[in-house]
């Protein structure tokens, strides 16, 4: 017995042990995946949602006015890109000046604009041939042709983590289309479906192709010089869309205060969006802020919910937590991405405009 009891007290002193080392374990897990910067990268990611929901909450408000330019309303957001990040870049000296950068990477730039402004404008058009089920659901192309893109042209490496994550925040639009169709929301036109939906996939191409971009850019150049040539190009562009396609709904505009406050409300979301943008890709990716974007939807619902008196569902709380998780789930883990070409140069400024 004596030989016994040492034997017990081992034994009994092991199993707490495991249990000890079990319970740092699973701490340090859970410490491991909620880190400051995953939270940070959650907040900023929701703050991005929320600048779109403004300015969908402007725009509804356009419409019920009788108001729909959607050319003229990105017009306005590239111009103040224009007279901030433009004017600064006219004011560095050396490779970072305007001339500089025009003189060898104007066509780039010119592809960038002009992809950026198209996907803008496909989406707003396809909202005059198809149903809001069709554009939420195929929206989400954006995301398996950016990972596409991003493995290709960026090199970045994905693990199956990251792929169950998108499935993840996939269902959660799922279940937010379908709260859409119970509370009787399939709005839009069906004048005709296969135009529209595939304004759509073309939109989600080229937002796919605008972001993959934007990465490269702001990751290996800077957000300052990126900016600078949205602001230029943008404004040629749309300015050039604008004159032909609506000059005549321009005209027809009744304006008032309220009219002003809208263009003012959505032209400051959209700036603030494009400004605060690059900083969240900077820090994550193309996709990463794209799976966050996916709430951006359901913020504009709960607005609608006190605002335009849409039907509340349960549904809609249900898809906003699956796709945080999901969300979660793709920002715990890194996805692999070689280290930027000129990391210290782009570090060098980053403009605060």
């Amino acid at each position: 017995m004596d030989g016994s009891e040492p034997a017990e007290s081992s034994d009994c002193g092991h199993g707490r042990s495991c249990w000890t080392a079990c319970a740092r374990l699973r701490s340090y897990k859970l410490k491991g995946v909620f880190t400051w910067r995953l939270l940070k990268t959650i907040a900023m990611g929701q703050a991005l949602s929320m600048l779109i929901c403004g300015t969908a909450v402007s725009c509804q408000y356009l419409a019920e006015a009788g108001v729909e330019t959607p050319m003229l309303q990105s017009f306005l957001n590239y111009v103040l890109l224009l007279l901030t990040y433009t004017a600064s870049l006219s004011f560095r000296k050396g490779d970072g000046n305007i001339l500089q950068i025009l003189k060898t990477k104007w066509w780039r730039y010119l592809l960038m604009g002009l992809t950026d402004v198209e996907a803008n404008y496909t989406v707003v058009k396809a909202y005059q041939f198809t149903t809001l089920t069709s554009i939420q659901l195929l929206d989400c192309f954006v995301i398996p042709v950016l990972m596409v893109l991003s493995w290709f042209f960026l090199k970045t490496r994905y693990r199956l983590v990251h792929f169950v994550a998108v499935a993840v925040c996939l269902l959660g639009v799922g279940a937010m289309v379908g709260a859409d169709l119970l509370a009787g929301r399939d709005q839009g036109s069906t004048s005709d479906v296969l135009l529209g939906d595939g304004l759509v996939l073309v939109s989600a191409a080229l937002y796919a192709v605008s972001n993959v971009c934007q990465e490269y850019t702001v990751k290996n150049l800077s957000r300052g010089e990126f900016l600078g040539m949205m602001g230029l190009f943008g404004t040629l562009i749309s300015g050039i869309q604008l004159a032909i396609l609506e000059t005549s709904a321009v005209a027809a505009i009744k304006w008032n205060w309220k009219i002003i406050v809208l263009f003012a409300a959505y032209a400051f979301c959209m700036y603030a969006l494009y400004s605060f943008m690059p900083l969240v890709v900077k820090v994550t990716s193309a996709t990463a802020v794209n799976l966050s974007l996916l709430t951006a939807d359901l913020f504009s619902l709960f607005c609608g919910i006190f605002l335009f008196y849409f039907v509340f569902s349960g549904l809609y709380i249900v898809s906003f937590v699956v796709i945080t998780v999901g969300f979660v789930m793709f920002n715990a883990v890194p996805t692999y991405t070689p280290v930027p070409e000129s990391s210290d140069s782009a570090g060098e400024e980053d403009d605060g405009v």
